[in-house]
């Protein structure tokens, strides 16, 4: 199957860019978390660099599948919904632990870019038509 050398469409492009900056912001917690390890009174090493490694790794693998979305690898498709999906259980957590203010968007973060790697146009320009 080929696919067209047309244009990008904008929900593809604004897909790339909402994983992009979901990749900078847990690149930013993941910062916070080296931070963290390294100047914490007490410690479990394990677990604090477990969880370092896991958010130095979602980063790595958002900011991976942006760029592979964006030169139209259908592949990164499925990995990149999965990933928005995971932001529904989280923000209902959130809620019920009282973040809603924080919650909530990311629930809604999650269903946009989902909607946006399932829309039309980019379904259309992954090839999957």
């Amino acid at each position: 199957m080929t696919i067209d050398s047309a244009r990008i469409p904008g929900t593809l492009r604004w897909a790339v860019r909402l994983l992009w900056a979901e990749a900078v912001a847990v690149g930013l917690i993941a910062v916070w978390l080296v931070w963290a390890d390294l100047t914490a009174d007490t410690t479990d090493l394990a677990s604090a660099l477990l969880v370092t490694a896991f958010a130095i790794g979602a980063a790595v693998a958002l900011w991976a599948l942006g760029r592979a979305l964006l030169r139209r690898r259908a592949g990164a498709r499925p990995p990149a919904i999965v990933l928005q999906l995971m932001l529904l259980p989280i923000g209902w957590f959130m809620i019920q632990g009282g973040m809603g203010w924080l919650g909530i968007p990311l629930m809604a973060l999650g269903l946009g870019v989902g909607w946006l790697l399932v829309s039309p146009p980019t379904t259309k320009a992954l090839g999957f038509e």
